[in-house]
């Protein structure tokens, strides 16, 4: 790079580049920012000076955001950290390729951190995680593409009215079942397309976003990329809805279900694969379908264990509400061509576009985790030569799998499967499953305790 050419988020690649960059834009503080397992984005304004100094040193950030909630809850039993070791510091580092801008009048620039360098968080942190996965795919020669797709519920609240009204009664971003609606994207307009800016100025382009079928939800399909990259912009994707929901006096929800009367809020995930030459080793013209041997056993083995890593996709309690016969969700661990009542679709027709689509995966993931669990699963039958069952064509719903492929059915089943599994702890490492498995326990303990309206209407009078 040269001082008389004037950079962009994008081009930055070196330390001299960030720098350069800071100085030609007069960036007085920059944003930095990790993911919690809950996949919530941590992080903190620095200045320029401090920056400078954590380029080549890394950051110490406190270790307690892989010790507590998504509400900031501390988990009660030590794991990586806690009050034994006191929420020391861990080092985090700077990931110059991640640089992006941060146009929402901030006149500034984001980057994001990963915990890579000292082992027991490098083995917990989620964007960690997914590169020890994309590493093992490396080391066969395979390389991986995605793509994520996020359906999300807006409403015309703020997160003042939201708590005033106690999450009822909310009033919709607009009214009646519209999918697919021009008739709304054009009265809409206005946000749908600073939505879409904002995400190609942040460079998570939108490939497509349209309504979907409810009262206000819409769904984004996001450019795919490589896999690790594809994760980042699905995390700042859906903290960046909210952040501009919120700027125009709207709220964004990514439940994976937030109420009972509408389907749930779906986070697909869509996988290609290809050798180091650039060619999809999951095309083969000769085989039925075009699909290859490796694309065969890469859902073999994603259908193998998903029982065993529901709770790396589905990872809060509210996930289990989605996953129930007719609301466009599966319920077992099938797969189909071109099926969308499958929990895994193999879209198959042309090298290009040949991939699987992982549609048990909810708005709620964390992208790092569930993409590192749908690819990971995926390599591990590869490495195995797992054969899927039978491909099913027409209603998944209706045909009754054996046992072990079906899903636990609640957050605290999942994550004892997780934690039992010895392929899912070779997969991704004894200190990560644990330690995982835990939370999500912690997490269903918490639902445990609330009093609902379910059981106020059911019990408060006649029992």
């Amino acid at each position: 790079m040269t001082e008389s050419k004037m950079l962009k988020a994008g081009d930055v690649k070196t330390i001299e580049d960030a720098l350069l960059l800071i100085d030609q834009r007069d960036i007085k503080r920059i944003k930095v920012a990790a993911t919690d397992i809950d996949g919530i984005l941590r992080g903190k304004y620095i200045n320029r000076n401090k920056f400078a100094s954590i380029l080549t040193t890394g950051l110490g950030f406190c270790d307690v955001i892989f010790g507590w909630d998504c509400h900031d809850e501390l988990y009660e039993k030590d794991s990586i950290t806690g009050w034994k070791t006191a929420f020391p510091d861990a080092l985090g580092q700077i990931d110059l390729s991640s640089c992006r801008e941060l146009p929402l009048e901030e006149n500034s620039i984001f980057f994001l951190l990963d915990f890579d360098s000292e082992e027991k968080h490098a083995k917990v942190c989620p964007r960690t995680l997914l590169k020890n996965v994309i590493r093992q795919g490396k080391e066969m020669g395979i390389n991986f593409d995605a793509a994520t797709e996020f359906e999300f519920f807006m409403f015309k609240e703020t997160p003042q009215s939201v708590r005033e009204k106690d999450y009822k009664n909310l009033e919709h971003f607009t009214p009646g079942m519209f999918g697919y609606s021009v008739l709304r994207n054009s009265v809409e307009s206005e946000f749908y397309h600073d939505l879409m800016n904002l995400c190609l100025d942040m460079d998570m382009e939108i490939e497509g976003l349209h309504t979907e079928t409810g009262p206000g939800v819409l769904e984004a399909a996001l450019l795919y990329d490589e896999l690790l990259k594809t994760a980042d912009k699905g995390v700042l994707f859906k903290t960046f809805t909210k952040v501009l929901a919120q700027r125009q006096g709207y709220m964004a929800t990514f439940m994976a279900k937030w109420s009972g009367k509408y389907p749930g809020q779906s986070g697909h995930l869509h996988i290609s694969a290809k050798d180091n030459d650039g060619k999809s080793i999951f095309y083969d013209e000769t085989k039925e379908h075009t699909i290859s041997d490796e694309m065969r056993w890469f859902i073999g083995g994603q259908q193998k264990l998903m029982p065993d890593v529901l709770a790396m996709i589905a990872p809060t309690c509210n996930s289990y509400t989605r996953l129930i016969p007719g609301f466009w969700a599966p319920t077992q661990a099938t797969w189909g061509v071109d099926n969308r009542t499958c929990a895994l679709r193999a879209i198959t027709g042309s090298p290009k576009a040949q991939r699987v689509e992982y549609r048990v995966a909810a708005a709620d993931i964390n992208p790092y985790i569930a993409l590192a669990a749908a690819v990971g699963t995926g390599l591990w039958g590869i490495k195995n030569k797992i054969e899927p069952t039978e491909a099913i064509a027409g209603n998944a719903y209706e045909v009754e799998m054996e046992k072990e492929h079906s899903f636990p059915k609640t957050l605290d089943q999942a994550a004892s499967r997780l934690k039992n599994s010895q392929a899912a702890r070779e997969i991704f490492g004894d200190l990560f499953v644990d330690h995982y498995s835990y939370t999500r326990e912690h997490e269903s303990a918490e639902q445990l305790k609330a009093i609902t309206d379910w059981q106020l209407n059911r019990y408060f009078e006649i029992i």
